[in-house]
């Protein structure tokens, strides 16, 4: 099968739509209050290679409705006027998904330049996945 358009036209297309946050700027924000890092991977993902500190998991699957306000699994945090980055492995899938939520209308989202692989490979800070509470 030969497809009209492959993932790296996508990519690539998103790209010059969208803002790409470096490393170094993204890092001045960790400690910014009106800013939230979104991470976007695969739970299993996170669970393996851990997370920026304080990051939302907003699997990447589920994020149009969690930020839309009339579906049934929106997350209020989307409605607060924060600047938005989002993340995942390589930034490939963020890069996507920033440029679908800026066409839902998201006024300040961007994405992580090079995703949590090369957060990770400038030594920037992590953490484990904090695991649910059991219930008992």
């Amino acid at each position: 099968m030969k497809l009209r358009i492959g993932y790296p036209e996508l990519i690539q297309g998103a790209l010059v739509e969208i803002e790409t946050l470096s490393l170094e700027k993204a890092q001045q924000l960790l400690s910014d209050p009106n800013t939230v890092f979104i991470d976007i991977r695969d739970v299993r993902e996170l669970e393996r290679e851990g997370m920026i500190p304080n990051a939302l998991h907003a699997p990447r699957g589920m994020l149009e409705f969690w930020v839309d306000p009339d579906s049934p699994y929106y997350k209020p945090i989307f409605g607060e006027d924060k600047t938005l980055i989002l993340y995942c492995a390589s930034a490939w899938r963020s890069a996507l998904a920033t440029q679908t939520l800026q066409k839902m209308g998201v006024p300040k989202v961007c994405h992580l330049e090079g995703g949590f692989t090369a957060w990770k490979k400038a030594n920037l800070p992590a953490v484990e996945k904090a695991s649910k509470p059991h219930s008992s």
